[in-house]
């Protein structure tokens, strides 16, 4: 039994790439932009610059570079979501980036299997875009969860803040110091924005739409109903606090609950993908007895579709609204 090693350089090499855009990034921007911190990055840059205005001027560009620069080819596909995980490299640089890895692919591809330059080529490209891709999705969906976790447990830090005495602009800086990132950075920017004088309510507007939360939507809405119709604004917040608890307490339990069904609709959506490469490593030349009539290139082409799918309409089951 002759065994091919191609598939498996060809998942080692997807691997390195992600690998090495992590690298990169660490490289690049240290231990400031890692989620896991406890001091958030607004404070690691006020502790190394101390100018808060250069400091505020830095995280608002990097807070909306991504979306305006929706319209460079290629890079649409991920702006939303590096918008989303924050993600401190330019566009240009991620861009860079993406050739970058695109090359070490073709270079690892080159040197580790046999395939034909075009294919080589056509691997490395994917390879490239997609590792930057899966590497900003996983950034993204980390970040989104951490946010979330946190929330709660900040508004209600703002609840007691304003039960003390203090205005509203004073626990927002409460929170901002003493919450980790994500939040701390996000409202260290809210209390930054505030103290030049632009209103909390937009600032908090715009933190929610960026973010595409709905949770921050309604703390947003609060605070701009409580500024102008007046009411207990500790009140608002502590029963909004709970909501969004409760919130992600149900979004836990569905969760838990779907756990199962997603797991086996993601074993029945990539298992046909599994067996074909097991089959090209235990037995190369499986094909090689229909590969050269003319119905294996649309019968190949058939079978993608249906797997492709397949794999839509699983995750369309598997994906409970809540």
């Amino acid at each position: 039994m002759e065994l091919s090693a191609a598939p498996l350089i060809y998942a080692l090499i997807f691997v390195a790439v992600v690998v090495l855009v992590e690298g990169i990034y660490l490289t690049a921007f240290g231990k400031s932009i890692s989620l896991n911190n406890r001091v958030s990055r607004r404070l690691a840059l006020l502790e190394k610059n101390g100018n808060r205005e250069q400091v505020l001027e830095q995280l608002r560009k990097e807070m909306s570079q991504h979306l305006t620069s929706k319209g460079i080819p290629l890079y649409s596909i991920l702006a939303a979501k590096a918008q989303k995980g924050n993600i401190a490299f330019t566009p240009p640089q991620l861009i860079g980036v993406m050739a970058l890895v695109t090359v070490f692919a073709y270079l690892g591809l080159t040197v580790g299997t046999g395939a034909s330059q075009s294919i080589r080529i056509a691997l490395a490209i994917g390879m490239g875009v997609g590792g930057v891709y899966f590497w900003v999705n996983g950034k993204c969906k980390k970040r989104m969860a951490l946010l979330e976790e946190q929330l709660p447990d900040a508004v209600e830090l703002m609840v007691r803040s304003l039960r003390v005495g203090h205005p509203f602009s004073a626990a927002i800086g409460i929170v901002a110091k003493e919450v980790a990132d994500p939040l701390g950075t996000e409202f260290g920017v809210i209390a930054d924005e505030a103290a030049y004088g632009r209103d909390v309510s937009e600032c908090l507007k715009v933190f929610a739409e960026r973010m595409d939360n709905q949770d921050l939507r309604f703390l947003a809405v609060a605070v701009t109903i409580q500024q102008q119709s007046g009411g207990n604004l500790a009140e608002i917040l502590d029963g909004l606090a709970k909501v969004i608890r409760s919130r992600f307490k149900l979004f836990r339990r569905v969760k838990a609950i779907t756990a199962e069904a997603k797991w086996s609709g993601m074993f029945l959506s990539f298992f046909p993908l599994g067996a074909l490469a097991l089959i090209m490593i235990i037995k190369p030349d499986y094909y090689d007895g229909v590969a050269e009539t003319s119905a294996f290139i649309p019968a190949c082409l058939i079978v993608g579709v249906l797997l492709t799918v397949n794999i839509i309409f699983m995750k369309i089951m598997v994906n409970i609204k809540v």
